[in-house]
């Protein structure tokens, strides 16, 4: 019977790497804890190995009745005026219209304007199968109800309150009882125009919004959590907005993981300054975009596109998205090669220029991605095409390097934003390209610490940047003044560097309390930090128990990382439901972490850990994870072909047969025979090119 080693996560040397890998703490010389993924999304399609992508459309697949209400308030006459609701408005309103939904929109809109539009969506929501309100703008709480701005309110006392304004709840309790289900987002947790008024405690009048929402069929969600104050935003979009926009056209995603993915990037985005936060009491699953998920990570998808016609532009496309990529060497060695003539032995199924990737499929792409670079693609490719109209669309709402360059709080981003907080849409920079181009991304992020000194975030990226260029006093300061004031990348950065003594006096007691601060406010790798300090007994008492916990918690909220070590853990025995470590592992290759696939064929192809052998179960990760991860599912059959059943093998020789890579005997023997089809595989495999 073969047999494959467990895997270790605390230690080096197991097949997997380890969740105390080296990592860019942010600071020169800071050794790594918990990994290298990229915070990126990933879907496991469940008949992967019959096909790949399904057919896609633009629209629901059924004939399902959607209507929106979008509203964005931005020139305030008697309040503080906003910068992006009116932007958030328009790109959600045409994000939603390509989700097939009626949208009733409007921008700077007076009290009378406000009623009169909101009057016209109760009327068409009655009978909808899907209710949408997307509120941006100023919004706040009294006695616990939520209200809403219009841009001519004049607010003084709470007598101004009723007249002034429009409450929430009068929007939505027409909608209570009707069969279909009611969504409202609301970007407008501001500051409470009441805070300060004659006769009116602060405690009062608490900022933010107030929780609400018990009727059945209803989903609140909100910029951030109940009586917090959300950031406007130093782009085009709110981080709110920016997120929602990010993920609602992923396919085959329910609104539930929607708003994971969405929580988690704003969290990045904004250094835990802002959570979103929602509650549901929805009787039944919502995808904005129905249909069968994709079989690859979006970065795998990526590649196989640039690979697949060896395009520059798409080559280009992944440097710069995915920088530490799991493809990313292969990427620049075909750069520099010139592409082999298409009829060499043994040459890649080329698709010069994507030609013969379907109009549907590359548009999937593009729009989810959100890469201004991936829609100019699409369009020079397709300039006819079906969606040409709405790519030219979605550029207009898509920021230009020109424009990012204008707003410093954008290259700030770009240039300094850490690795593991990057989102679906800004890239995370490693240490080293940071240190090339630091003087950028200093004065960048010196401007937009100045423009907003009520958030830390922007001190924390100046202090990374100043890392990065050598200034190691300069940036401690700095992390030492975000984390006091709450940025969860700052915490974890100064953690590292008191736990090792780079810099600072070694103090893991001191940096397990960072971890801790940093873990309550949802930073999954201050989490993780934390489970290794319980596990190892470093800076606090063992506690393996807790250190599990912990990782659940992080995993939870997104974390492919702490995902991933949650299933070693669990075939070590410390985590005991049964077939847990499968399931940890596939939801580890589904955020985003493909060291996911190999121990989910090993436990698949031995039948052990509680789980039924099942060889096509097993090959079907072994070829998701030859195209997706860095090389070791394919080290697997090539060079430990014989720690794998003959079955697995077999299979998976099948399916490179049907696929056209193999030519071989169906013997279910590997080694270095498979090696040349597997090279195929990974560039163009999991591409329906027809």
């Amino acid at each position: 019977m073969p047999s494959h080693p467990p895997c270790n996560p605390w230690t080096a040397g197991c097949r997997a790497p380890s969740a105390s890998e080296a990592r860019d703490a942010g600071a020169p010389g800071a050794p790594r804890r918990s990994g290298a993924a990229r915070f990126v999304s990933a879907w496991l399609a469940a008949a992967w190995l019959a096909g790949t992508w399904l057919a896609v459309s633009a629209g629901p697949a059924r004939a399902e009745t959607r209507v929106a209400l979008v509203i964005g308030n931005t020139g305030y006459r008697n309040l503080k005026p906003l910068a992006n609701p009116a932007n958030d408005a328009g790109d959600v309103a045409a994000a939603l219209k390509a989700r097939g939904f009626t949208v009733l929109q409007g921008v700077d809109l007076d009290r009378g304007a406000m009623t009169r539009l909101v009057e016209r969506f109760q009327s068409e929501a009655r009978t909808a199968d899907v209710s949408l309100v997307y509120y941006a703008g100023h919004g706040f709480q009294v006695d616990g109800q939520n209200y809403l701005v219009p841009v001519d309110a004049s607010i003084r006392s709470r007598q101004d309150v009723e007249t002034a304004t429009l409450n929430l709840r009068t929007i939505t309790e027409r909608l209570e009882g009707g069969r279909g289900i009611h969504l409202v987002f609301l970007d407008a947790c501001r500051n409470n125009p009441l805070r300060g008024t004659a006769g009116t405690s602060d405690a009062a009048v608490p900022n933010g919004l107030a929780r609400m929402g018990n009727a059945a069929g209803f989903l609140f969600a909100y910029a951030t959590q109940p009586d917090n104050v959300a950031f406007d935003g130093g782009g085009r979009n709110s981080p709110f907005a920016q997120a929602f926009l990010s993920h609602v056209a992923t396919r085959g995603q329910d609104i539930a993981a929607m708003m994971i993915a969405v929580r988690k990037d704003v969290i990045a985005a904004t250094g835990g300054f802002q959570v979103p936060w929602e509650n549901s009491s929805l009787t039944s699953q919502f995808a904005f975009v129905p249909g069968q998920a994709a079989a690859a990570s979006p970065e795998t998808q990526l590649w196989q596109l640039a690979a697949a016609g060896r395009d520059p532009a798409l080559l280009r496309i992944y440097l710069a998205r995915y920088p530490e990529g799991a493809h990313a060497d292969e990427v620049k060695a075909m750069a520099l090669a010139p592409a082999p003539p298409e009829a060499a032995p043994g040459a890649i199924r080329s698709t010069p220029e994507g030609d013969r990737v379907s109009d549907d499929r590359l548009w999937d792409f593009a729009q989810r991605s959100r890469l201004r670079q991936l829609v100019e693609f699409y369009i020079s490719r397709r300039p006819d095409g079906r969606h040409a109209h709405e790519a030219r669309e979605l550029l207009q709402a898509l920021p230009t390097t020109e424009d990012s360059d204008v707003r410093p709080e954008s290259l700030c981003e770009r240039a300094a934003t850490h690795p593991r907080d990057a989102t679906a849409n800004t890239a995370g920079v490693p240490l080293a390209e940071l240190g090339r181009n630091a003087e950028t991304a200093i004065q960048a992020c010196r401007a937009a610490r100045e423009s907003h000194p009520d958030m830390p975030h922007y001190t924390a990226l100046l202090a990374r940047a100043l890392a990065a260029r050598g200034e190691r006093e300069a940036a401690i300061g700095y992390y030492r003044e975000a984390a006091a004031r709450g940025n969860l990348r700052a915490m974890v950065s100064l953690g590292l560097l008191m736990e090792t003594g780079d810099g600072l006096p070694r103090d893991p007691r001191g940096a397990a309390a960072l971890y801790e601060t940093a873990a309550r406010g949802g930073s999954p790798d201050g989490a993780i930090n934390l489970a290794v300090a319980l596990m190892e007994g470093v800076g606090v008492r063992k506690d393996p128990g807790r250190a599990v916990t912990l990782l659940k918690q992080a995993s939870e909220a997104g974390s492919a990382i702490a995902t991933y070590n949650l299933g070693v853990l669990a075939q070590q025995g410390l985590v005991t439901e049964p077939g847990s470590a499968l399931a940890y592992f596939r939801k580890a290759t589904e955020l985003g972490d493909p060291r996911g696939f190999v121990p989910a064929a090993i436990l698949l192809d031995e039948g052990r850990g509680g789980v039924r052998k099942d060889p096509a179960a097993a090959a079907e990760m072994l070829l998701l994870g030859v195209a997706s991860d860095s090389g070791d599912a394919a080290s697997q059959i090539v060079t430990r072909a014989a720690t794998w059943s003959q079955d697995t093998i077999r299979l998976l020789q099948e399916r490179l047969k049907r696929a056209g890579y193999y030519t071989g005997a169906v013997d279910g023997r590997g080694g270095p025979k498979m090696a040349a089809p597997l090279r195929q595989w990974r560039r163009v495999g999991n591409l329906d090119l027809k």
